[in-house]
């Protein structure tokens, strides 16, 4: 099957099929081949075990055939993958212009159960234990972590680790996350010994008023 355009129209699927790469050239003796990517994370797409839908003519022995990843890498500042069942040039050869699609549906499913929208979280109820003490108000994506900002009761504003250490419940069905922070992350600061009020009756005495004037 072929488009408008004569080149091989893309698997049928019951879903919305995403293009991730493109095989362009084999590379070496041993079945690898270079990639033209469509994705912005290959680290994390060509993952070993990642399967693949094959956009390949009718007539290609790959045709109605998944393609698994077995290896990825850089070489020389290009991406290049080796998959199961092709093991030389030839078979690597036999795969040039193929395009590799996923299947959007599955490709969501699989994706971390703790990963959440950003609008998903805005707005949770946060609670230590039983006690409310927040409400979640914006999340910052830092190169290390990610950051739960959190509006306390006390109009204050407490950067939480979105980890699963201390956010081991993301519940947005119910409308709140549980934090276990440690301690001191939401606790005010306050002088626990605080000096009491001078007052006019609490002045020490003169000893000079108990004499008799002697």
């Amino acid at each position: 099957m072929v488009d408008s355009d004569g080149r091989p129209a893309p698997p049928p699927s019951a879903g919305t099929q995403l293009r991730v790469g493109r095989l362009v050239k084999a590379h070496g003796l041993k079945g690898a081949l270079k990639l033209e990517l469509y994705t912005d994370n290959p680290d994390g797409r060509f993952v070993p075990g990642a399967t693949f839908t094959l956009q390949v003519p009718d007539t290609s022995p790959w045709h109605g055939k998944p393609l698994t990843v077995r290896e990825f890498r850089w070489m020389n500042s290009h991406p290049v993958a080796f998959f199961e069942g092709v093991d030389d040039r030839t078979a690597a050869e036999s795969l040039v212009r193929a395009i590799l699609w996923v299947d959007e549906a599955a490709d969501a499913a699989s994706e971390e159960e703790d990963a959440w929208f950003d609008h998903q979280l805005v707005g949770l109820d946060v609670r230590r234990g039983d006690a409310s003490v927040g409400r979640v108000i914006r999340v910052e994506h830092l190169p290390a972590q990610d950051l739960l900002i959190v509006r306390t009761e006390a109009e204050s504003e407490v950067l939480v680790p979105f980890v699963k250490a201390i956010v081991p419940v993301v519940d947005p069905a119910a409308g709140y996350v549980v934090v276990t922070p440690p301690a001191g992350l939401f606790e005010e600061l306050v002088d626990e010994d605080p000096e009491p009020a001078a007052s006019s009756d609490d002045s020490p005495e003169d000893p000079a008023a108990d004499t008799d004037g002697n």
